[in-house]
């Protein structure tokens, strides 16, 4: 059942805020990213837990486009007590920059 909701919201492009979050896994699977190697949604896996990150980055209004970028262009600093420095590689072209869009957007709205 959890399934086919992800995908009817994913299919329909609900709005952030809707009544139906997409799942970020889902999301994650379903665009080859290989986001799952180094996060998860509740733990540290190498990079921090997904609701870990909706939550420093709750009510920040720029917060989608930094973290859209960061995806693309990869980095490190904003997580070295989680990583122990550890740099988030560059997601340049897989997923595409739409989709990692969705894939921030459902993290977001993580609770």
């Amino acid at each position: 059942m959890k399934a086919i909701l992800v995908a009817l919201v994913s299919v329909a492009g609900l709005a952030s805020g809707s009544a139906w979050a997409a799942d970020p896994v889902a999301l994650a699977k379903e665009y080859k990213g290989d986001c799952l190697a180094c996060h998860s949604v509740e733990k540290k896996v190498v990079g921090p837990a997904w609701k870990d990150v909706a939550d420093k980055y709750r009510g920040d209004k720029g917060a989608k486009e930094m973290l859209v970028e960061k995806v693309i262009k990869g980095g490190k600093g904003n997580w070295t007590k989680v990583t122990g420095g550890m740099a988030m590689p560059p997601h340049a072209s897989k997923p595409s920059k739409a989709e990692i869009e969705k894939i921030v957007e459902a993290i977001l709205e993580l609770k």
